[in-house]
Parts: structure tokens; sequence; C-alpha cells
């Protein structure tokens, strides 16, 4: 693997999952199995950067608690260096998961999440000159706290001739900032992912190689993520690859997205064609839904 260090900016959270045996029973008990694991979408891109070999540095921050500190020990084993800031004022995140096998809605508590800011990012960038790539999580930015930081981290790779990526993390809190706003935010980075519903918030009903276009005037390289009808990779010069989704036995969805971004960015950053980054991004999705949590199996 020769990607070179990526920086991750964005959220590490506790995730309290619950795959669940059949829809909700509202005032009720609904069987599931339930599990608490590491989350958040910085750091399980991360994570799963890490199992591919790629060097790759956390920048987030967590509270001055057990669940904080039990986060980072265990990024730090994955092979995840972690530059994080601990908030006294702050605790841990925490991300309630409800799961099915095709869907998942989550309960969120950003927490310290909340506390990133831009001297944390420079500090990071600063402590790792071996850094090629920064990728930026979309909760950073859509939440007026943490922007700051976001915007920063975009900022700051730049000035270091870093190439950029954001994932767009959630169509709910898109909607409430606005697709112009967040595309003001990205103007200029090179990679943008999104999933179908992401997609539809930014740039309409459109089918996927024509939102991929419409989305190029804010980013170089766009990838629209369909779930099992695949994916779409849409270039500024208007070319288009397609990858078609992996069969395999869903069981839980948290984190494929995750996975999905770090298979594509370590194959795009090696070197591979959109077809083949493609291909390397819906491996590591189907693994991800193949199991429970959002992060690599030990």
């Amino acid at each position: 693997m020769t990607a070179g260090r990526v920086l991750v900016v964005g959220d590490l959270i506790t995730d309290v999952v619950a795959v669940l045996a059949g829809p909700v029973a509202t005032g009720s008990d609904t069987p599931a199995a339930i599990r608490f694991s590491g989350g958040g979408q910085a750091a399980n891109t991360a994570a799963w950067l890490a199992a591919q070999g790629v060097p790759v540095t956390l920048v987030g921050a967590v509270g001055d608690d057990d669940a904080g500190r039990d986060r980072v020990a265990e990024l730090e084993r994955a092979g995840v260096d972690c530059a994080t800031r601990v908030c006294p004022d702050r605790a841990t995140g925490t991300v309630i998961v409800l799961a099915t096998a095709r869907e998942r809605s989550m309960i969120t508590e950003r927490g310290a999440n909340l506390r990133l800011t831009p001297g944390d990012v420079d500090a990071a960038l600063t402590a790792t000159p071996d850094a090629r790539h920064l990728h930026l999580s979309g909760y950073t930015l859509l939440d007026a706290e943490s922007r700051p930081a976001g915007l920063r981290a975009l900022a700051a790779a730049r000035e270091r001739g870093l190439t950029t990526s954001v994932d767009a993390a959630s169509a709910a809190p898109l909607r409430r900032v606005g697709a112009a706003a967040f595309l003001s935010w990205v103007r200029g980075v090179d990679l943008l992912l999104v999933n179908a519903d992401e997609a539809t918030v930014l740039a309409g009903g459109l089918d996927p190689a024509a939102q991929g276009r419409a989305l190029s005037a804010s980013a170089r390289r766009i990838v629209v993520k369909q779930g099992e009808a695949g994916a779409v990779w849409v270039d500024r010069d208007a070319s288009v690859a397609v990858a078609p989704a992996r069969r395999v036995s869903v069981v839980d969805v948290t984190g494929a997205g995750d996975a999905f971004a770090a298979g594509l960015l370590a194959a795009w950053l090696d070197g591979a064609q959109p077809a083949v980054a493609l291909g390397r991004a819906g491996d590591l999705g189907a693994l991800a839904v193949s199991q429970i949590g959002a992060r690599p199996s030990p």
C-alpha cells in the first residue's frame, strides 16, 4: 500500500447498536441483539483504513471519561494514531442505532465532538508532516459548533498541498443547513461522497450520473452510493464509472458507508482507476454489512 498517511477529521462515538428482530412496538417491547461498540463516521473510516494497512491519524475530541479512554484505546489497538483532545466539560459522544437488515436510524448526542476546534486541526497537521490526504466527516460541518474546525480542516489541507475528501454524512441535517450552504463549504474538494438520499438533497431527484454532474460544480469527483444498486463515480471531465453492489447476507448496515469510504480512499490514493476503486469500496462495504457493528472485526 502506497497511499501515504491520511488524516481523518470528525466524530468519535460510542455506538449502542440494537439490531431489531422486527418493527419497533411503540410503547411496548421489541426483541433485539444489542451491542456496545466504537462508532462515529470519522473513527469508523479511520479504523477501516488502518485495517487495509493505510497509515492514518484520527483528529477528534472525547470526554474525560471511561468511554473516551476506551474509544481511543480500541482505535490505537486497531492501528489508528489518535490526535484526540480530552474535554472535561463534555461527555464522549453516544449514538443509539436502531438497525434492521436494510436500514438504520440513529439517535445522536455528539457530546465532546462539538468541542473540536480549528486549533486541534492545525496542531494535528503540524504533527503529521507525512500526511498526503485529509478526509472530513460531514457531521463536523453540519453542526454550527464544530463547523469552524471542519472549514479549517479543508482550508489547511489545501494550504499544505493535501488532497481532500468529504463524506456528506446524513440527509436530515443536510436539509436543515440547506444544499447551497453545504456545497459552498465543500467547494473545491477533490472527492465528495454522498448516498442516494444525500444526493437528492444536494442535487434533486435526478438519476445518479446526473446528480454527480450537477455536484461536480462543487467537487472535482463525486461518488453516489446507491446501496443494493451499487455506486456511480463522476469526474468533472464527465467520465462516469459504475460498479454493481456485492450480493451478501445483510446483518447490520451500521458503518457500511464508512467502510465503503475507506476502501475507496485506499484504492484511489494508491492510483487505482475509478472502476477498480469502486470495486474495492464495494468489497469493504459488503464485509461491513455482514457483521454487527461499524468497525472491522478483530
